[in-house]
């Protein structure tokens, strides 16, 4: 049943070619998202990757003498695994939830003529995000494909999630925010 209702939370919908790659924001899971994103992009399967940012900080960094963003976390990862800063966007303002990042992501691909986007977010977190991207591009016309991160890298995977902490956090808690947004858009 555990394995089941993990299962539930995971979609995927292709695209062969988009217009940009579009890495969430969530600390949590950067380096699992951004890895795969520079995988997508070395495969040719968009020309550029854009990044949302939450404005959060992450550890601190003795190089730099403060707290970098996990934005600027993710461009250097990006670019250490081949991706162009030429080709790398964040997008702005800062955004604080999923439905945040359609409204800010839907209004960037109308001022860019983007006719389709790649969302690379957590497994576990594929089926609100595409369902809520799906609910804010549909009136525009843009395609929108996800191709969410294998599980096992930082998160648990579906038939164990239940065995850890960490899949409480994602799996269970997923489940209430998915809640939430089906009943906020009625």
């Amino acid at each position: 049943m555990a394995w089941v209702g993990a299962h539930g939370l995971i979609v995927s919908a292709p695209l062969d070619r988009a217009d940009a790659i579009v890495v969430l924001s969530g600390s949590s899971t950067l380096a699992e998202r951004t890895k795969h994103a520079a995988h997508l992009y070395s495969q040719n399967r968009a020309p550029r990757i854009l990044l949302t940012t939450d404005n959060q900080q992450g550890s601190w960094s003795s190089a730099e003498q403060r707290n970098p963003y996990f934005h600027e976390i993710a461009v250097r990862e990006l670019i250490r695994l081949g991706v162009p800063s030429q080709n790398i966007e964040v997008v702005t303002p800062p955004v604080s939830s999923t439905w945040d990042e359609a409204v800010l992501l839907s209004e960037y691909a109308k001022t860019h003529n983007l006719s389709s986007i790649l969302i690379v977010t957590s497994s576990y977190h594929s089926r609100r995000a595409l369902w809520t991207f799906r609910s804010h591009f549909q009136n525009i016309h843009i395609q929108v494909g996800m191709d969410p991160v294998p599980t096992g890298i930082q998160t648990p995977g579906p038939a164990t999630w239940w065995l850890h902490l960490r899949g409480w956090q994602l799996v269970f808690v997923e489940y209430l925010k998915l809640i939430y947004y089906l009943c906020r858009s009625l």
